[in-house]
């Protein structure tokens, strides 16, 4: 405990005097935006502070980001949608329009689900939840059938080539059919998987690896994109330094 403490004093020393001196030397103005630069930095070396362990530093910035964060939802969710689309509507339509007491169904479906606060009436919120569940349903499983499954048959009823030469297209075509095929006998547990049949879910299982590996390769590059972006901001935006 002694050892994070001597630490903490020795970051919050640190990070003030380099920011004095970037003060000094003219490359953080003395206003609202240098102290957003200086607030920026500060709360960014803070998360990364859990890089060392878990530590108070980390923790207050996380609690920080999150209140921020909640607190931004909450207008959000204020100016967007409760006083544009209830607020507004029935206490103060637009000229020449008259109250849209239509309004008043959805309103009453969300004030039903903060009857789960109340023990003795929370059962009346089921009504909203299924409402809400049945519409999220009706909405998505269409999207969801036309997207995995619609446009994943598509490529596979597809011609190999349309002319005498195999372009590039047809190898496209090829490799989806054959890895659609493959997948699905992989996972077709009421077949044996032995002779043909294990050679092809075989086949499956490193089409399966691929995906998963893509996916992986794809969040690997989010993650480093925003470590980029961050180092980009301390290194250029505060420490000012060229990067070529």
């Amino acid at each position: 405990m002694r050892r994070d403490t001597v630490l903490f004093v020795a970051f919050v020393a640190l990070f003030a005097a380099v920011n004095v001196y970037l003060m000094s030397a003219g490359k953080i103005q003395g206003n609202w935006a240098g102290f957003g630069v200086i607030l920026a930095a500060g709360l960014t070396l803070a998360m990364y502070s859990f890089l060392y362990r878990d530590n108070p530093t980390f923790k207050f910035a996380e609690h920080l980001y999150v209140g921020v964060v909640a607190a931004y939802q909450l207008a959000q969710i204020w100016y967007l949608n409760l006083l544009a689309d209830v607020y507004n509507p029935l206490f103060r339509p637009e000229p020449g329009k008259g109250t849209a007491w239509g309004v008043l169904i959805p309103t009453a479906l969300g004030l039903l689900m903060l009857t789960r606060f109340v023990p003795r009436i929370a059962l009346v919120s089921r009504i909203s939840f299924a409402f809400v569940v049945g519409v999220g349903a009706g909405l998505s499983i269409p999207r969801t059938i036309s997207s995995f499954v619609l446009q994943q048959i598509e490529p596979t009823l597809k011609p190999l080539w349309t002319t005498s030469v195999f372009t590039m297209a047809s190898l496209d075509t090829f490799l989806i059919l054959v890895g659609v095929v493959s997948v699905l006998v992989y996972f077709s547990f009421s077949i044996e998987h032995k002779g043909a049949v294990g050679a092809v879910s075989r086949v499956g299982i490193w089409f399966l690896m691929i995906s998963f590996g893509a996916s992986f390769g794809y969040t690997i590059m989010a993650r480093l994109s925003l470590l980029i972006g961050r180092m980009t901001f301390l290194l250029r935006d505060w420490l000012h330094v060229q990067i070529q």
